[in-house]
């Protein structure tokens, strides 16, 4: 694979240090131009990072290894706000400086890495040179993976305001579920990334999307304990699918895996959040639980649609030959 990418340890640096001075930054097109910052620097690690990690792995390890991969950011996602809550909590926005210790650790330590390693013996150009882009299958995943985090950005975003109108949940504890929900996709993730090297991607998927149906429209229609139970299922089953399908779109783009992966986590999550600002819309015109209901809507579409993806040559489990 040609082309350049960002170096990882760079792009943990930018983004450590464009977040941690978010607190002291008081000028707002400064706070603009530092938000910009970490944001391109988020765009351009996970391709990069991706490149690495699907260099290190074979058909038969692929899905665990991302799902893993894929888990750490995940994982911060769940417990960042709790953090960031914690020092402001202590110290005002100025404590919100020390969140950028960690990345700046990490970022030194990956430096160092990358000075005394040499590079990948194994790049991805050596299994296709200039590969034909499938223009199909890597649109029906592009668009599997957008509905789907149409889905869950969307519970992310609305599920502890759901939680608060209609059980009278506090603030606190509806945060509080909305963190087991995300580290129950956590679990989802490395469950369905193992399973995919098993079973297949494919299998996987299709599973993994039609499971989550029943659990999402019995949230809205069960009170009391069980919609706690659902909303930890949904989180599970939601993100179960998230890493395999990074994985199967690196595989349909076996010479294009930075393509691939900023295809999955780039533009299918992009489109995830715009998906938030219709059921924001479609809240005010209607009430909450009937606009978060309606996206029962593109959860079937994205489970029907999965019905429709090849077979991989090179799948794993039941698929390899």
């Amino acid at each position: 694979q040609s082309g350049w990418s960002a170096p990882i340890w760079l792009c943990i640096l930018t983004s450590a240090l464009c977040i941690g001075l978010y607190g002291v930054v008081q000028n707002y097109y400064l706070l603009l131009l530092f938000a910009a910052g970490a944001g391109i620097s988020h765009a351009l690690f996970h391709p990069a990072a991706l490149l690495q990690v699907h260099g290190e792995t074979t058909v038969h390890n692929r899905g665990t290894l991302t799902s893993i991969f894929v888990t750490g950011g995940n994982l911060g996602f769940a417990i960042g706000p709790v953090i960031v809550g914690i020092l402001i909590g202590f110290g005002g926005l100025p404590a919100l400086t020390l969140i950028a210790i960690p990345g700046l650790l990490m970022a030194a330590f990956l430096y160092s890495l990358t000075r005394r390693r040499a590079p990948l013996p194994k790049p991805v150009s050596a299994e296709v040179a200039s590969p034909r882009i499938p223009l199909g299958p890597v649109s029906l995943i592009v668009t599997i993976a957008a509905l789907r985090s149409w889905v869950i950005m969307a519970s992310v975003a609305f599920f502890p305001a759901y939680l608060i109108l209609t059980t009278g949940s506090s603030l606190v504890f509806a945060n509080f579920m909305l963190t087991v929900m995300l580290l129950a996709g956590v679990v989802g993730q490395v469950t369905g990334g193992f399973l995919s090297d098993r079973y297949g991607r494919r299998e996987v998927t299709i599973l993994g999307l039609f499971a989550c149906i029943i659990p999402y429209m019995l949230f809205f229609m069960t009170s009391g304990w069980i919609v706690l139970i659902l909303m930890v299922l949904i989180g599970y089953l939601t993100w179960s699918t998230f890493s395999v399908t990074v994985t199967m779109a690196q595989e349909y783009l076996p010479g294009r895996v930075g393509l691939a992966s900023g295809l999955l986590l780039g533009f299918s999550i992009g489109a995830g959040g715009l998906g938030v600002s219709i059921v924001g819309i479609a809240a005010d015109l209607m009430t909450l639980p009937t606009a978060l209901f309606a996206l029962t809507i593109p959860l079937i579409a994205a489970a029907i649609l999965s019905l429709a993806l090849p077979r991989q040559a090179s799948a794993p489990g039941v698929n390899q030959p």
